[in-house]
């Protein structure tokens, strides 16, 4: 009944796969079954409508998720959507720990994932917050060097919110400094945190 074509790189990974195997594999079957393109983003298996992310399949410890790219713009009429973080704006997950609860949920999760197509179909897009957190000790090393300052006005939102949450996330001062210090070079550079 699947109509989507496999991808071998998402065979590859199942095949690697030892935690969460078998519920991958249904979450694949019932992704594939709503006609999406597959592929591997982010090391996990992703699926697209015309290019664009609409549901990608991953594994946690406690429990492996369907997360939709744009699930704060899905109504959710069963009450299953899952913001991971408080800092996540866009995406939604629901949440899976057996393959019994995927097989007992394949109507209402085809219902989202053809949800999540339609709202890709009309060009949604989240508003996403755009404040980011400066820290005094970024601030003062910004008023001390201009460039770096200059560097950091050239990242993407994403990389500054980022930079800006995991600065403020430190309890004491030193460690804030000590941070920014280590990532001078990597904003400098234009990188990520994670880059």
């Amino acid at each position: 009944m699947t109509t989507s074509k496999r991808n071998r790189k998402v065979d590859g990974f199942l095949k690697k796969t030892k935690r969460w195997k078998k519920e991958f594999e249904k979450l694949r079957e019932i992704v594939l079954d709503c006609e999406l393109t597959e592929d591997m983003k982010w090391k996990h298996p992703c699926y697209m409508y015309n290019d664009k992310n609409v549901v990608l399949i991953h594994g946690f410890n406690e429990y492996c998720a369907l997360l939709f790219h744009k699930g704060a713009l899905m109504k959710d009429p069963n009450g299953i959507l899952v913001q991971q973080t408080e800092n996540v704006q866009a995406a939604r997950q629901i949440r899976f720990t057996n393959a019994q609860e995927i097989d007992e949920m394949e109507p209402i999760l085809k219902d989202y994932i053809r949800e999540a197509i339609e709202v890709e179909k009309a060009g949604l897009e989240v508003e996403m917050k755009k404040d980011i957190e400066i820290p005094e000790e970024l601030q003062d090393k910004f008023d001390e060097d201009p460039a770096l300052k200059a560097a950091f006005e050239q990242l993407t939102p994403g990389r500054k919110r980022a930079y800006g949450l995991y600065f403020s996330k430190a309890k004491q001062s030193k460690t804030r400094v000590s941070r920014i210090e280590k990532y001078v070079p990597h904003i400098m550079d234009g990188k990520g945190l994670n880059d």
